[in-house]
């Protein structure tokens, strides 16, 4: 089924189908799974049952396209556009002609399975791991045997053995594609599911340890604690879905008006009326992110769309606050990776 959606800012999202998410308009952040992604543009988003999204900004419009035949996600080819392994999976629009072609000219169509097909040829194309598709059939394997697995009191060894069983090293595989181990691997996915049952159950947090595959509550909550900052009963009162603390929306939409001329937390804290220090710990808290990033996010944002309208660097530079155009190339780069030429070539290619 294909919606069009004009989000509300901080509303919780479930994921009950196989679910394409494609940002028509809107500018900011969006969260999924408890991380904020600041680059989203051009992006088509794959998003699996029982994750979550949420926008930090109320001038979304999005569409939703929900995939009503799960059979063909039994597919190993297809399992790569869901089953997110680092961050977030997608396949960039900029890159994929074709991508581009269906959702132009099928808006609301209900045919949905020549997306799948199209942007799974896509993510392969993509590669983002530099591995072959036989080294990505086996290093989804053991994604999915972790979302098998995770629950249960595995040692790191029985989990090893489990995805060595076919006599293929997937450990070494997965270390040197990915960057992590098997068992950071597992401990992310762990907590991903405790942030899930603590923000959004209301189970007491001794049972959730014991689900999450510990069997001392204290060292769970030392654990989560070390690993967010807070402890499980703060983490719950901070994310509390169900009443959406307008704090979120106040800061965002200022950083929206000011981030071109203000670049200071002293002026943020100001207008908030909060110490830097409690507005910066509040961000973090509430936003799982810095009260910088937010504001550096905003500024890449505002860049990319100005250089995509072929804007000459030196007036974006100027509109942004930049006292010098290389000062502003310097800053874009180290952000995106790219300079803006590069960035308005790749636009003007696209």
């Amino acid at each position: 089924m294909v919606t069009k959606l004009l989000p509300e800012i901080e509303k919780v999202y479930f994921i009950k189908k196989y679910t394409l998410i494609h940002i028509l308009s809107g500018s900011g952040t969006i969260q999924v799974d408890f991380e904020n992604y600041f680059d989203w543009q051009d992006k088509a988003i794959y998003l699996e049952k029982g994750q979550y999204i949420k926008f930090l900004s109320d001038d979304f419009v999005v569409r939703k396209i929900e995939f009503p035949d799960e059979t063909m996600f039994r597919n190993k080819d297809v399992r790569v556009l869901f089953k997110h392994l680092i961050s977030l999976g997608y396949i960039d629009f900029a890159e994929c002609d074709d991508c581009q072609k269906f959702l132009n000219r099928s808006i609301f169509s209900e045919n949905t399975e020549e997306i799948i097909d199209i942007s799974s040829k896509q993510w392969y194309w993509q590669n983002p791991f530099q591995a072959s598709k036989n080294e990505y059939q086996i290093i989804f394997d053991v994604k999915e045997v972790i979302d098998d697995q995770f629950p249960n009191h595995l040692t790191n060894a029985e989990l090893v053995n489990l995805v060595n069983e076919n006599g293929i090293d997937a450990q070494a595989l997965v270390q040197k594609k990915i960057g992590l181990s098997i068992n950071k691997l597992l401990s992310k996915k762990r907590l991903i599911e405790s942030k899930r049952n603590i923000a959004f159950t209301d189970k007491n947090i001794q049972e959730i340890s014991y689900e999450m595959g510990f069997k001392d509550a204290a060292y769970f909550n030392r654990v989560f604690k070390n690993t967010t900052g807070n402890t499980p009963k703060e983490f719950r009162s901070n994310f509390d879905f169900e009443k959406r603390d307008i704090f979120v929306q106040d800061i965002i939409e200022l950083i929206q008006t000011h981030h071109k001329e203000q670049r200071a937390l002293e002026f943020y804290a100001d207008k908030m009326n909060l110490s830097v220090k409690t507005l910066s710990k509040k961000t973090r808290d509430k936003l799982n992110t810095s009260l910088g990033q937010l504001i550096r996010s905003e500024l890449i944002n505002s860049s990319k769309m100005r250089l995509a309208e072929e804007t000459p660097i030196h007036e974006v530079a100027h509109q942004l606050g930049f006292e010098e155009p290389n000062h502003f190339s310097n800053f874009f780069k180290h952000y995106t990776g790219k300079t803006p030429t590069a960035f308005q070539a790749e636009k003007y290619n696209s």
